[in-house]
């Protein structure tokens, strides 16, 4: 990480600190929520991929639509509406949180919300790629905090108990003015150009090319992962890295040899279709804190064809006890 990063991401956490400050000063009491999720949503006048769905069919494919409707839908409701009833209805009371200056509880989220509102009444979440698995759900977004700007490049997950979200994790990173490998953060490059999730019958097939490649690769930092794994085509989207599987190993190579010692853990792993995410933590040198990474791989006749990601430094205090992992 160069100096003007460090400078911008320094920047970026005071002005999501500041945010939290606000929201801290002011935690309202928690609304009453209605009994099901689903119900609340059926009635919901409809933003996004949220209206119209309702939580009546049978099977995974509907629970995990329905999951992905609401994620979105508390999403755009909280930070580009100033929505709060969406809390009241799909956010447990007991609410987990992750992110290092948020507090737990969805009241907490509620105050969080309508200070960031207030600093930021023009922001906009444009939603890239969602996909879910089991009980989680993942969101790749571009967040353009006041229009004009380059924004950020923002990766969430939520964890569903009964319906509604009980627990959150997330990362925030700032895009940058330019990339190593020319592409930008979000775009699809890849073969079919779509940001739809490809065939779900492939999903436990991809997801273990992916957590073998991660586990060659990063944890035991064998290069020959890269041979393996990675498709003729292949798009790099990491702004720090260059394109191309010559230049993604080229990249990797000289990270590994400037970190001897680094240690990368996954934490969870999510997929659906060509798409499967790694939340890992990644600790250049003992001792140091380290940083918070989701990847986000895209799988195509058994190859990985592109990459996206998001990371940001663990802090050395929290607003919650629960760690970022």
């Amino acid at each position: 990480m160069n100096a003007t990063t460090s400078v911008r991401r320094r920047a970026l956490a005071a002005a999501i600190t500041a945010v939290a400050l606000t929201a801290a000063a002011a935690v309202p009491a928690v609304a009453a929520v209605p009994s099901t999720a689903a119900a609340a949503l059926s009635q919901d006048p409809g933003h996004g991929r949220a209206a119209g769905i309702a939580f009546a069919g049978y099977g995974d494919s509907a629970r995990l639509g329905y999951q992905k409707a609401v994620a979105e839908q508390v999403l755009r409701g909280v930070f580009e509406r100033g929505d709060m009833s969406v809390v009241d209805r799909f956010v447990r009371p007991d609410y987990i949180q992750h992110n290092p200056l948020a507090p737990d509880g969805a009241a907490a989220l509620k105050a969080f919300g309508t200070a960031w509102r207030q600093q930021y009444p023009d922001a906009t979440y444009d939603i890239k790629r969602v996909i879910s698995e089991g009980d989680l759900v993942l969101l790749h977004s571009s967040i353009v905090l006041t229009p004009g700007t380059r924004g950020i490049a923002a990766i969430d997950i939520f964890r569903f108990r009964g319906g509604k979200i009980a627990e959150h994790w997330d990362i925030l990173q700032e895009v940058p003015a330019t990339t190593a490998n020319g592409n930008d953060m979000f775009s699809t490059l890849s073969r079919p150009q779509t940001e739809a999730v490809g065939r779900r019958r492939f999903t436990a097939y991809n997801k273990k090319i992916v957590t073998d490649y991660v586990d060659q690769l990063l944890v035991r930092k064998d290069l020959a992962a890269f041979d393996t794994y990675l498709g003729t085509e292949y798009h790099e989207h990491s702004p720090n890295i260059p394109d191309g599987a010559v230049g993604v190993k080229s990249g990797l190579a000289a990270y590994f040899e400037r970190f001897p010692q680094l240690s990368v853990a996954p934490k969870r792993v999510i997929s659906e279709g060509d798409l499967v995410a790694v939340q890992s933590h990644y600790v250049d040198a003992p001792g140091e804190r380290g940083r918070a990474v989701i990847d986000l791989f895209r799988v195509r006749d058994g190859k990985i064809v592109e990459h996206w990601d998001a990371t940001q430094d663990v802090p050395e205090t929290s607003a919650n006890a629960n760690t970022m992992f």
